[in-house]
């Protein structure tokens, strides 16, 4: 898809309409390779240490069978929804826990889906910590669990969403979030097209927190996390504009210790991959 420059094409003239483009179309992102040496000069920058820590923090860890996470990776912002957060949505039990930062993007997006005459949600699983994926491990088995590092659901960035109507692979609240979910900064984790790549079985349930514009550019080019953290790897530098804010993402190697030098006076953020590096995302 690309990029519309303009969201409205204005006709100028007396008598002539005004023809609005599909309101779709504000919402394609725009993704080009970025030359850091035909960038221009930067007056002004700022040096950020880096440590081989800092690969296993953040919102793009990839955890899967080959990748298990570390123990310091879970989020720190962990909170019992029923008790630290009014949220409009159905808990499945009271010891529900998620990343506070991820449950009001959560908030956000459903109040999103209500606004749109979607608004069955339920929430039937969070963060667990690693004694708890041992025992649902051991009573599930290996078909239905992963083992005590190898699930997201340990990161505290991930959580099975559910509807009070319908399964969700038929309700309207699993379709919306499969079209809509990455607009708030979530990405469909097992996707129906991907299994080949994540090793998971099709789960319309099981959402992640990425931020964006990170969710928006695997939505743009319909990569698993896998993809994606692959193709940033081999591009390195990649600048994405969407809805008129322009992100800067770059991904740097990281053996020990690294100073990485960033514009001055701009928002960034850090993730590790839980491989070998970290991605740094520029806003602009």
């Amino acid at each position: 898809m690309k990029k519309w420059v303009f969201l409205a094409v204005l006709v100028f003239g007396i008598g002539y309409p005004v023809i609005k483009m599909p309101a779709f179309f504000q919402d394609n992102v725009e993704i080009k390779k970025y030359d850091q040496a035909q960038s221009g000069f930067v007056d002004t920058y700022e040096e950020v240490r880096v440590t081989k820590e800092d690969i296993y923090r953040g919102n793009l860890l990839l955890v899967n069978a080959e990748h298990p996470m570390k123990q310091e990776s879970k989020r720190e912002d962990v909170v019992n929804l029923q008790h630290d957060l009014t949220m409009e949505v159905v808990l499945l039990d009271s010891e529900i826990e998620l990343s506070e930062g991820v449950a009001l993007a959560f908030g956000k997006m459903v109040a999103a889906a209500e606004k749109e005459g979607v608004h069955h949600f339920s929430i039937n699983s969070g963060y667990r910590d690693f004694q708890e994926q041992s025992l649902l491990y051991e009573e599930m088995g290996s078909d239905y669990a992963l083992p005590a590092g190898y699930s997201e659901h340990n990161l505290g960035v991930s959580l099975d969403v559910g509807s009070t109507k319908a399964p969700m692979n038929e309700a309207p609240e699993g379709k919306w979030i499969e079209e809509n979910a990455w607009k708030s900064g979530f990405i469909l984790r097992y996707p129906k097209d991907k299994t080949h790549v994540t090793g998971i079985q099709y789960e319309p349930w099981h959402i992640r927190y990425v931020g964006l514009p990170h969710s928006a550019i695997i939505q743009e080019k319909n990569f698993a996390l896998e993809e994606y953290l692959d193709y940033l790897t081999q591009e390195k530098n990649i600048i994405a504009t969407f809805k008129g804010q322009k992100y800067t993402v770059s991904y740097y190697t990281v053996s020990e210790s690294e100073t990485i030098q960033l514009p001055k006076n701009q928002a960034f953020e850090i993730s590790g991959n839980n491989m070998d590096g970290v991605i740094v995302t520029v806003q602009e």
